[in-house]
């Protein structure tokens, strides 16, 4: 139960809602961590929330309402999900765009979409969003290394210390949308998912419960911020669950950083583990070698006394040492699944990957989208 401002008490029903429930039950917990100059900076589920009703208030200053939609251009990183849910508090949308996606496409997308709110990472997405010939009535950018700020952008940081005290109640509404995907579909047209809290949350529980997840949990936030799967089978349940969601340095750190943290949750697509499968078969000794026919001997399925326990030793724990796999008990798999070779080779390691559906739903979406996630869907496919 959230406890409101006039006094009561309901059962969270949004994403804030689950924000400000954590922050009520465990504020001093650590609930993110960013690893920034090899060092893990830590924030606390109070000082989450805290940070989240500031950005909100910055956004309502500014003019964010109830059906505005905030587009966020960025790599995994705390900033950019805590810009994510300041935009849910105040009833809005965030729309997720993946900052390696292919540039030429993606600003037509965003061309279409003419958003008035923005978070971009760095001067890279700030020029590509510069590119498409955007003016947003506000753009926050996270880095500010290299950046001459032009007319309504912001950084982060200097966004944040100047925040007036007042901090506005959640908006959220359970039926409304939280996050939005966009792309070019087969037809040349744009095409939407929305994603809306009710259907997050239901996913989400079933998840946490099937998956006996507590708060005990440490999950990586690496590659695939910007798709469905993630807000289901990692946001969601963070919130729900309460564990520390970690974020790594950059992409090419991921792996170390992985290594490094040792996660018990791993939630990843085909390519992730499909990446992690290459990684680790560039490690093994040549096929036909004596230390090859070792590996293949300890990685044998149904495994003897003798096979499971020395080839737990000599093989399979290095190897899980390697991925940073070394603790990891629940490796979900979203969406496609994995070729028969690396499920395989998963499988040998110990690593039970356990596949989730990601029950993507792609429609034209209205000329001004709206944040109502049953009316969208009743309304059916419209043109741009």
């Amino acid at each position: 139960m959230v406890r409101f401002a006039d006094g009561g008490e309901r059962v969270p029903a949004t994403l804030p809602d689950w924000l400000r429930w954590q922050a009520q039950q465990q504020g001093e917990s650590i609930a993110l961590r960013h690893k920034r100059l090899g060092i893990w900076q830590a924030r606390t589920w109070t000082q989450v929330a805290g940070e989240v009703r500031g950005l909100a208030s910055a956004l309502q200053v500014r003019g964010f309402a109830g059906d505005s939609l905030l587009v966020i251009l960025s790599r995994p990183r705390p900033e950019a999900l805590l810009a994510a849910l300041a935009a849910q508090w105040l009833g809005g949308v965030a729309a997720l765009f993946d900052p390696l996606a292919e540039a030429a496409g993606q600003r037509e997308l965003l061309r279409e979409l003419q958003p008035d709110f923005v978070f971009a990472e760095t001067l890279d997405e700030l020029e590509r969003l510069r590119g498409a010939g955007l003016a947003p009535r506000l753009t926050i950018y996270a880095e500010a290394r290299g950046v001459r700020a032009q007319e309504g952008e912001q950084d982060y940081a200097r966004l944040l210390a100047g925040l007036r005290p007042a901090q506005p109640e959640p908006q959220a509404q359970a039926g409304r949308g939280a996050f939005a995907f966009y792309r070019r579909g087969a037809s040349g047209r744009s095409e939407r998912q929305l994603i809306g809290h009710d259907e997050l949350l239901r996913q989400g529980r079933q998840l946490v419960q099937a998956e006996r997840l507590g708060a005990q949990e440490e999950a990586l936030a690496a590659r695939a911020f910007a798709a469905g799967g993630q807000a289901r089978y990692l946001l969601a349940p963070w919130l729900i669950a309460g564990f520390r969601l970690n974020f790594p340095e950059s992409l090419a750190t991921r792996d170390n950083d992985r290594r490094e943290l040792g996660p018990t949750l791993v939630a990843g697509t085909r390519e992730t583990y499909g990446r992690l499968h290459e990684l680790a078969l560039a490690r093994l000794p040549q096929p036909g070698s004596v230390s090859r026919h070792l590996v293949d001997w300890a990685l044998a399925r149904r495994p003897g006394l003798l096979r499971q326990t020395l080839g737990h030793w000599l093989v399979r724990r290095p190897l899980r040492d390697v991925l940073g796999f070394s603790r990891t008990r629940t490796p979900l798999l979203v969406g496609e699944p994995l070729p028969r070779d690396a499920e395989a080779f998963f499988a040998g390691l110990g690593v039970a990957v356990r596949a989730w559906p990601d029950p993507s739903e792609w429609h034209s979406p209205p000329v001004h989208p709206l944040p109502s996630v049953d009316g969208w869907v009743a309304g059916g496919p419209q043109p741009v």
